[in-house]
């Protein structure tokens, strides 16, 4: 699903052209069209249609490559690509806790791109979030720049696109959810760390915040919410709060990006707001949503956000670090 999104993201962009789209054994050689089963809401592009699947190899005629392979066989291919001289921009998670390997979100930590200059390759790999984490730490990071954070409890309702496809069974999740995702928990809670870092001496400094996660899948096809609960290290009014989400849109540099969002962080004063279905693509998938603002019994404060899972949280944002990249001459 992320590749058919990375495809229909880039058919028409202003700075970017796809060459070639790799594929396994089984699909190469093959026209995109005879193999994709595509599930996207816009036609298959017909400029790409008759695109010939190549194999995964490093000799592709471009110096860009857009990576959504499953993490079991991402690792080692994106790595020969790397090697070769390749700038590899990947959504798989085999890269993303790697030391001298920015995990990136633009608006939150573009200063982790000087990691690049610790890669021993010819080529560097640059990594996106996990889709659930994009939101959260977007959502997080005003909070942490002017009050700091010392606990965070999130509980995540993720949407069935995020299993790919065929994904999850029709009969496991119609009228049920699922209060399990392989290994979700660990990243949520491991990758918002290195994110929300510091950058100090060529390495990054993990900050300091205990999290505790708990995945849920639902009935919903595209769109990844999450009940989130913090405990500040400074004392904060709401009235300040809703004003830090709402400055934090004004004050991000990385606007006049052909993806970037008009506003990364949207506030919603309705109680029952943010919902998948009103507001998952609003600025065409690139806004994290927020509402529901109110004071935890608990800790101290608590909210819901939601952002679409595929855009925003896979192939959007990864087109977003090329794009600043590109902006920034590393491209």
């Amino acid at each position: 699903m992320v590749g058919q999104k990375f495809v229909e993201l880039l058919a028409n962009h202003p700075w970017f052209e796809i060459v070639a789209l790799g594929a396994s054994e089984k699909s190469v050689g093959k026209e995109y069209a005879d193999i994709v089963n595509w599930k996207m809401c816009s036609p298959l592009p017909q400029s790409l249609s008759k695109l010939i699947l190549q194999p995964c190899l490093p000799n592709f005629p471009c110096s860009l490559i857009f990576s959504s392979l499953s993490s079991d066989s991402a690792g080692s291919i994106e790595d020969s690509f790397a090697k070769e001289g390749y700038l590899v921009v990947s959504n798989s998670a085999s890269h993303r806790m790697s030391p001298n390997v920015p995990l990136m979100i633009p608006e939150v930590n573009s200063n982790h791109l000087d990691l690049l200059n610790y890669q021993r390759s010819t080529g560097k790999i640059i990594t996106n979030p996990n889709c659930s984490v994009i939101a959260l730490a977007i959502a997080l990071k005003p909070l942490i720049d002017l009050w700091g954070i010392e606990q965070c409890l999130v509980v995540t309702l993720q949407a069935i696109s995020g299993a790919g496809y065929p994904g999850v069974s029709a009969y496991d999740i119609i009228d049920n959810v699922i209060p399990y995702i392989d290994q979700e928990e660990e990243k949520v809670e491991q990758e918002m760390l290195k994110i929300l870092g510091s950058l100090e001496n060529g390495a990054i400094k993990k900050y300091s915040m205990r999290v505790s996660a708990q995945c849920n899948r639902v009935p919903v096809v595209d769109g990844h919410m999450a009940c989130i609960s913090v405990k500040l290290k400074k004392k904060a009014h709401s009235d300040m709060i809703i004003r830090s989400w709402k400055d934090f849109s004004k004050n991000q540099k990385e606007q006049d990006l052909p993806t970037a969002p008009l506003e990364s962080i949207i506030y919603h004063d309705a109680k029952n707001y943010p919902q998948p279905k009103l507001h998952k693509n609003l600025n065409k998938g690139m806004s994290v949503s927020i509402g529901g603002l109110r004071e935890c019994a608990v800790l101290d404060w608590k909210f819901n956000i939601l952002s679409h899972n595929t855009i925003r949280g896979a192939a959007g944002g990864s087109l977003l670090i090329a794009e600043l990249m590109k902006k920034k001459g590393l491209i």
